[in-house]
């Protein structure tokens, strides 16, 4: 009976001891997702006033990472434009992921609307969002920061 106690007890202690660990990780059971729409614009973005504006469907999303922008994850836009990356935090941390990566849009603008440049592409920095819980599981959100273009350089 004595030992069923301790290792109540030490699971008990173990347990609180990880608690800031987890918290800083986004927890065991947790996830980090980036989800975000683009647009047909010549900055991805939404048109100004509430305008009507095309989304970019179809088009390839990467997760850029360290300064020699390894793909962490490569995702596509549904009809929408709206794409959604999951990743483990316990692989790549919440401040790496805000201060080392970007999200890169690698589909050519012209892609969606012929008038628009042919070279090129959109990149955004990170922003995070919050953290929701849907049952026992943590979801760290992040959206793009905004995106740009950036012209071919050859």
């Amino acid at each position: 009976m004595a030992s069923k106690c301790l290792l109540l007890l030490l699971v008990l202690l173990v347990s609180v001891a990880s608690l800031p660990a987890e918290a800083q990780l986004g927890g065991l059971l947790g996830l980090i997702r980036v989800r975000g729409t683009v647009f047909c614009t010549v900055d991805g973005n939404i048109g100004a006033s509430g305008t009507a504006t095309p989304a970019f469907a179809t088009a390839q999303v990467q997760l850029l990472c360290g300064a020699t922008k390894q793909v962490i994850s490569t995702t596509t836009t549904d009809s929408n434009g709206v794409f959604s990356i999951l990743l483990d935090p316990l692989t790549l941390l919440l401040s790496s992921l805000l201060n080392d990566c970007k999200l890169v849009v690698a589909t050519p603008l012209s892609t969606c609307d012929a008038s628009l440049p042919v070279g090129g592409i959109l990149q955004s920095p990170l922003q995070f969002l919050g953290k929701t819980l849907q049952g026992f599981l943590s979801i760290l959100n992040i959206i793009p920061g905004g995106f740009s273009f950036l012209p071919s350089l050859g």
